[in-house]
């Protein structure tokens, strides 16, 4: 890419709008992320907050089996020149965009330099950009999920209260802290039998990260043990969508309530592209430190 054209490219970005970037993650699989971050997203588009919804389980995806949506297509088909952006997204809940990613044969972070370009260039040619965008990522510790946490201003860590979700929550946080240099991190306790349960968590991961890491946790909110969401799972619908009133449902919009007092990009190129720019950036500092 030209001189020109990074100027072109800079001047159009220190224009765009901030978007907020939540990324939310966990330790290990099973613990509700994606239902997290499907509901929390919803419940943003029910408060009148333009939301994307991006589906970053590169290996794994399934936001559009949670949501009951078949996609026609998905990001590889705009890597591969097959599809358009605008042409992949597809309407949820709440009037809020998804962006479905494939299972196993694609990875933005691994794409070369073309591949970069043109979907930076495909989401920052989207006719309205989001207020917030909600990505998805795959469960672990891997490079890749650390590249999405990474470009985000919002890692949310999703843990329940088992002892293995337990440990590897504390290890994702001491992993992306000294590795990566994430120092701040929202936490979501899920599926609590009690809400002081949830409360308790937080106080048993905060407690170890205290002695040991040099972090800062803010439990964002709890989300109750609920047959209702197991219903809903089980319809492949958002429980925030056809349960509202339901326990989970009221826990889903409380912590839609608190994102929003989250602060957006305080950088000046906040927009949708900066995002993916930060994400680049990362996977290049990466293999600088492989070399």
């Amino acid at each position: 890419m030209s001189s020109n054209t990074q100027q072109t490219n800079l001047r159009r970005f220190m224009k765009r709008k901030p978007v907020k970037v939540l990324s939310v993650c966990s330790g290990k699989g099973g613990v509700g992320k994606t239902n997290v971050a499907c509901n929390v997203a919803i419940a943003l588009g029910n408060r009148g907050r333009n939301t994307c919804l991006l589906d970053a389980d590169l290996s794994l995806a399934n936001v559009d089996v949670l949501l009951g949506l078949q996609p026609r297509f998905n990001l590889s088909h705009v890597v591969n020149g097959e599809a358009d952006l605008p042409s992949t997204i597809l309407r949820g809940p709440g009037n809020i965009r998804i962006v479905p990613a494939s299972s196993g044969n694609f990875c933005m972070t691994e794409l070369p330099a073309a591949g970069q370009a043109g979907i930076i260039q495909a989401f920052s040619e989207l006719s309205s950009q989001p207020d917030v965008m909600v990505v998805d990522t795959a469960a672990g510790i891997s490079p890749k999920v650390a590249r999405f946490v990474q470009a985000g201003q919002h890692p949310i860590v999703v843990v329940c209260d088992e002892p293995a979700a337990l440990t590897d929550a504390y290890a994702l946080i001491k992993v992306f802290s000294q590795n990566y240099g994430i120092s701040r991190f929202q936490i979501v306790t899920n599926q609590s039998r009690r809400s002081r349960d949830g409360r308790e968590l937080f106080r048993k991961l905060s407690r170890v990260t205290d002695t040991y890491l040099d972090v800062v946790l803010r439990h964002l909110g709890d989300v109750p043990r609920d047959d209702y969401l197991v219903k809903a799972v089980q319809e492949q619908r958002a429980v925030v969508d056809v349960y509202p009133k339901s326990a989970s449902g009221t826990a889903f919009r409380e912590l839609a309530a608190s994102i929003d007092a989250l602060p957006a990009a305080r950088e000046a190129s906040g927009g949708i592209e900066f995002f993916l720019e930060r994400l680049l950036m990362a996977q290049q500092a990466s293999r600088g430190k492989v070399a």
